[in-house]
C-alpha cells in the first residue's frame, strides 16, 4: 500500500514538473512576441479586414480590448510554437505505462497528429475564412455598416481554429481506434452513412448558420475519415486465425462413445 501511494504521489510530482515546463517554455516565446502582438494581430484580422467594404474597420467597445486582444493573440502562437515541445512533455510522462509497439506506433501519430493539426488552422486561415467573410460581406443589407469588436472576432477565429485543428484529427482518431480494438475497418465502412450526416450536424454546431460554412466543414471531415479507413486497413494488419481452428467441429456422441469404449478397453487390459 505505502509502495502504490509513493509511486502515485511521484507521478504527480513529475507531472507537476513537466506542466511547468510547458508553462516557462511557452512564457520564455510569448516575451518577445508581445512586443509584435499588433503586428500578429493585423495578420490575423486580415482576411476580414480584406472583405470589408471601402473605409470599413473593425471596433474595440471594451477600454483595455485594444491591449488585451493583441496580446492574447501573441499568446496563442506562442503556445502553437510550443506545442510540439507540449506534445513531447505529454508522450514523456506516458510513454514508461506503454509497451515497446504502442510505443512505435506513437511517436508517428504524434508527429501526424501535431502536422494535421496546423493544416486544418491553415485551411480555416487560408479558405474558410475569405470564403465565409465574402459571402457575409455580400449578404449585408444596403446601408448597413458591417463591423465587429476585435474581442468577437478573436473569439470567434480561436473557435474555428480549434474545431478545424480538431477535425482535421480524425484520421489519426480512426487509426487509434482500430489499433487498440475499439473497432473494425468493416464496421467503420458500415458507419458510414451515420458520419456523413454526424459531419455535417457538426458543421451546423461549430460554423455559422449558412450553408457554405456547414460545407467547409462537413466536407473535409467526412473526406478525412475516408481517409483514416484506408490509413487503418494498411497500418493495422487483422490478427491471423491459429491454423486449423476454422476446421475444427466438436465430435459426435457416436464418436464420444467409441472414444471411451477404448479408453475402458485400455484401462481393463493394463489391469490384467
Amino acid at each position: 500500500m505505502e509502495d502504490q501511494q509513493e509511486t502515485f504521489l511521484s507521478h504527480l510530482v513529475e507531472l507537476r514538473d513537466r506542466l511547468i515546463r510547458i508553462l516557462i517554455s511557452v512564457g520564455i516565446v510569448f516575451v518577445p512576441l508581445a512586443f509584435y502582438a499588433r503586428e500578429l494581430y493585423s495578420v490575423l484580422a486580415a482576411p476580414l479586414l480584406a472583405t470589408l467594404p471601402a473605409g470599413g474597420q473593425m471596433i474595440a467597445t471594451d477600454v483595455v480590448g485594444v491591449f488585451l486582444v493583441p496580446m492574447k493573440v501573441a499568446l496563442m502562437v506562442a503556445f502553437l510554437v510550443v506545442l510540439p515541445y507540449v506534445l513531447y512533455q505529454i508522450w514523456a510522462f506516458v510513454a514508461p505505462g506503454l509497451y515497446a509497439h504502442e510505443k512505435k506506433l506513437a511517436m508517428p501519430l504524434l508527429a501526424a497528429s501535431v502536422i494535421l493539426f496546423f493544416v486544418g488552422m491553415a485551411f480555416a486561415y487560408f479558405a474558410f475564412f475569405p470564403m465565409v467573410f465574402g459571402f457575409m460581406a455580400k449578404f449585408a443589407p444596403e446601408g448597413v455598416a458591417w463591423m465587429t469588436d476585435i474581442e468577437k472576432y478573436f473569439s470567434f477565429v480561436l473557435t474555428m481554429f480549434m474545431a478545424f485543428g480538431v477535425t482535421f484529427e480524425v484520421p489519426v482518431i480512426v487509426i487509434v481506434l482500430v489499433k487498440i480494438g475499439v473497432v473494425n475497418v468493416t464496421k467503420l465502412r458500415e458507419w458510414r452513412p451515420y458520419v456523413i450526416v454526424g459531419a455535417f450536424v457538426v458543421g451546423a454546431v461549430f460554423t455559422p448558420p449558412d450553408v457554405i460554412s456547414q460545407f467547409m466543414m462537413a466536407m473535409p471531415l467526412w473526406l478525412l475519415y475516408e481517409l483514416g479507413i484506408v490509413l487503418a486497413s494498411f497500418i493495422v494488419q487483422p490478427v491471423p486465425e491459429p491454423v486449423g481452428e476454422t476446421d475444427y467441429r466438436p465430435p459426435s456422441d457416436e464418436e464420444m462413445n467409441r472414444e471411451l469404449d477404448r479408453a475402458e478397453q485400455q484401462s481393463g487390459d493394463q489391469k490384467t
